[in-house]
């Protein structure tokens, strides 16, 4: 069933997949939000890193039922002016939970992926009034490998015309003030700070603190894209306990939104490299532990 869903999404125009979302939550989910779940765990980040394959991976646990026709609802970030009740219209109802609970004899549990969230200057904040227990999930990558990923998605959606050595330069001045006009003015949506973001993202340090300012470190589970993709299975055991889900044995692992492009200039990786040493050398002393990328 999942399978073909997906399938059917990808050979739909993106046009087509928008009206036909907005139809159901307009005429169907939004009305019965009231019935529907609150969210168990959130996937916060970070872009590239394996968002969209954990999401996937956990959809298939008999006991998560996955978003109505998404993966992430960008609630806390760009949509928190739409207000609860379309929040909740993403979730599953809350009758389709009980029945399945009967049937598995264990609690259902649901979740989104919006890995814009680890980045945005107020949503940890607006999380922690809306859903204070909430179970965190972050995904870190090698931010090198990671900005050069987010560049290149960001060209196949039409979002960035310069080259990848030309964003770079611009970032700083692309971002400057962004940040701190989102807090001024929680209304105010930053496109540059969302889609232009590949070196300052990438400082993942400087999120985490924000984040363990706010949350307890044992309600963010950190995970490394790297070990995550090298032994997913070993992964998931740790994501469901840290979910208390019943352990489940996954069928597979494929690798969802990935996307092929050429080499990265060896150049522009020396100098990111370079750029990166010192915070992930602060990364590995805050989290304890030794991070593959800076091996």
């Amino acid at each position: 069933m999942k399978p073909v869903r997906t399938t059917v999404s990808r050979l739909t125009p993106r046009p087509v997949r928008r009206v036909v979302k907005l139809a159901v939550r307009t005429l169907w989910t939004l009305p019965t939000s009231g019935s529907r779940l609150w969210p168990d765990f959130l996937i916060i980040g970070a872009q590239r890193a394996g968002t969209t394959s954990l999401y996937r991976y956990l959809t298939q646990h008999p006991a998560v039922l996955p978003m109505v026709l998404s993966k992430g609802a960008h609630y806390f970030d760009t949509g928190f002016d739409k207000g609860p009740a379309w929040y909740r219209s993403h979730f599953p109802l809350k009758v389709h939970a009980e029945l399945l609970r009967h049937r598995l004899g264990t609690r259902v549990k649901t979740g989104e992926g919006s890995p814009y969230y680890v980045f945005h200057p107020l949503a940890a904040h607006r999380i922690a009034q809306t859903l204070p227990d909430v179970k965190l999930i972050l995904l870190l990558r090698d931010p090198v490998e990671r900005a050069y990923s987010h560049y290149q998605h960001e060209v196949a959606r039409g979002y960035e015309t310069l080259s990848f050595a030309e964003a770079i330069e611009a970032e700083e001045e692309r971002l400057e003030g962004e940040a701190e006009r989102m807090v001024t003015d929680p209304a105010y949506h930053s496109f540059s700070h969302q889609h232009h973001s590949y070196v300052a993202r990438g400082r993942y340090l400087e999120q985490i603190r924000r984040w363990h300012e706010i949350f307890p470190p044992e309600q963010l589970l950190i995970l490394i894209a790297e070990e995550f993709f090298a032994d997913p299975a070993a992964a998931m055991v740790t994501v469901l306990e840290y979910l208390d889900l019943p352990p489940w044995r996954f069928p597979s692992f494929p690798r969802y939104n990935a996307r092929q492009y050429a080499p990265m200039d060896p150049s522009i990786r020396r100098h990111l490299t370079d750029l990166f040493r010192r915070p992930n050398e602060e990364l590995a002393r805050y989290l304890g532990r030794s991070l593959p990328w800076s091996a």
